[in-house]
């Protein structure tokens, strides 16, 4: 049996590694590159720039859990073909949405928000938004 100090940690300072071989590693929240763990991190967004709104975002290795904790968001995903129109799912406080593996998404704030993500970052990339609202 192993004994293990118990100590609090801010989720808002730092994210949650989640190993394949079942270990759970507090580390530096990282844009990419999570060395094959799965991330849980939670953030405390004020303004669009917060949410880098003016990039869309890929996570192509897996899909991605963003939770509301408190707050609202709107999580808009990328038409997949030309011509295609933006599908947007509005996030109030206590819900979530699935991103699907390598569907670019992008968020805007309805309010001063927590959020948490789930993903394996591996690989994840951003992209200047070339759109117009």
């Amino acid at each position: 049996m192993t004994t293990t100090s118990l100590a609090s940690l801010d989720l808002f300072a730092s994210a949650l590694h989640l190993h394949p071989d079942g270990e759970v590693r507090v580390t530096e929240r990282r844009m990419a590159n999570g060395g094959g763990a799965w991330q849980i991190a939670t953030f405390h967004v004020e303004t669009d720039a917060d949410v880098h709104a003016d990039h869309w975002e890929m996570h192509p290795e897996a899909e991605e859990a963003v939770c509301c904790l408190t707050g609202g968001v709107r999580l808009y995903l990328r038409p997949t073909g030309p011509g295609g129109a933006q599908d947007m799912v509005r996030l109030q406080a206590g819900t979530a949405v699935i991103v699907p593996r390598g569907r670019w998404h992008r968020l805007e704030l309805d309010a001063p928000s927590d959020l948490m993500s789930i993903t394996l970052r591996q690989g994840t990339r951003l992209e200047k938004r070339t759109d117009t609202r």
